[in-house]
């Protein structure tokens, strides 16, 4: 392709995607601090203090807590949280009920006491992160994000092969002074767009992935999930599961130095309706976000299978700390945000330019 078509490639591409993309990162930024910020508004719930090494509660015990919270409701999943004094378990009327359904519990791992029964879906970060991940249209609006995201990297692609022939000339860096304001800005913009690519392809190509998370969890029950429950398709679904914590012991006894992640009820769209699926992870930075299913009978508390996840789902959940920067402590979180910075002013910088060489050509 001639420098023509691949400036008029970067110049339609970036400008179709530009203000989406700013919104993305206006988005982004609160989010990579999600943490802090909710420690500093207060809504960031943590359990008392008490001695190290107070052994956890029995997870029977936890449910049985949940379910006196809020009566009538059943338990679909829980999770335990990066804090590890902290579960939370998601509750709903019944256990095929969707996820709009899911109301939250959050119970002390050690003493089985009610911490809270936070409000997920209000507060300024809820408003920020249904912007950033679905403009408040479901798997519409992430699919169309999505394509935006796309979009975005074949601007940045563009955008450096357009650089490729200015650097080759012994000017790369290179910022032209004594010359026009637009002259100025587009040195600039290229900088910054250089300087940022290899972050910007990492959180554009991680962030497509992410809007389709629902799709590859789809073909994951279609296919691995569905060949694993197999042997009682057809059978009566289980409606008073047994011990949660016999099954997660079951898990873990077959998988030293994992942990357990979350556990899915049975009926819920991560197990059968006949097992529990206790999802394990490592205990390492490297493996503390592969995870690997198994399978529990939940009347018997016999594990029934383990196998590991397919490349897609792991490739999906490799992504999801890749794109917000949350696997390194507060210098990745901050090198993130000055790169998110940088990028609204590429985006700007790439907006003022296109309208100057309009007017200048009109």
């Amino acid at each position: 392709m001639s420098l023509r078509g691949w400036s008029r490639l970067h110049t339609w591409s970036s400008l179709v995607c530009t203000l989406f993309l700013l919104l993305l990162c206006i988005t982004g930024l609160p989010l990579i601090f999600h943490h802090e910020i909710g420690h500093l508004t207060g809504s960031e719930v943590e359990a008392p203090a008490m001695p190290p090494g107070t052994p956890p509660a029995d997870l029977d015990r936890v449910v049985a807590a949940a379910r006196a919270q809020r009566p009538g409701e059943v338990v679909q999943y829980l999770i335990w949280e990066d804090d590890p004094a902290i579960l939370r378990l998601s509750m709903a009327p019944g256990p095929t009920a969707p996820p709009d359904a899911l109301r939250t519990v959050l119970v002390d791992a050690r003493t089985a006491t009610v911490l809270e029964e936070p409000r997920d879906r209000e507060g300024f970060l809820y408003w920020m992160l249904r912007l950033h991940t679905d403009l408040f249209a479901g798997i519409p609006g992430k699919l169309f994000l999505g394509a935006m995201g796309l979009l975005f990297v074949v601007a940045t692609v563009s955008g450096a092969v357009l650089y490729g022939p200015f650097a080759r000339h012994g000017r790369f860096g290179t910022v032209r002074s004594g010359r026009s304001a637009r002259l100025r800005w587009l040195d600039l913009h290229n900088i910054l767009g250089v300087v940022t690519l290899s972050w910007v392809l990492v959180v554009g190509a991680t962030g497509v992935v992410n809007t389709l998370a629902e799709q590859v969890l789809a073909a994951w029950r279609a296919d691995q999930l569905a060949e694993m429950v197999a042997p009682w398709r057809g059978q009566p679904p289980v409606t008073a599961p047994g011990s949660v914590e016999a099954a997660v012991a079951a898990a873990r006894a077959v998988a030293p130095g994992r942990e357990p992640f979350f556990v899915a009820w049975p009926q819920t769209m991560f197990s059968s309706g006949h097992h529990y699926a206790v999802f394990l992870r490592g205990d390492t930075p490297l493996t503390h976000r592969l995870l690997t299913p198994a399978l529990v009978d939940a009347e018997t508390a016999r594990l029934t299978e383990m196998r590991s996840l397919p490349w897609y789902v792991t490739a999906l959940l490799v992504s999801q700390p890749l794109h917000f920067g949350d696997y390194g402590g507060m210098t990745l979180k901050i090198a993130w945000a000055v790169l998110d910075i940088a990028t609204i002013v590429i985006l700007l910088s790439g907006l003022w330019l296109w309208w100057r060489r309009r007017r200048g050509a009109a």
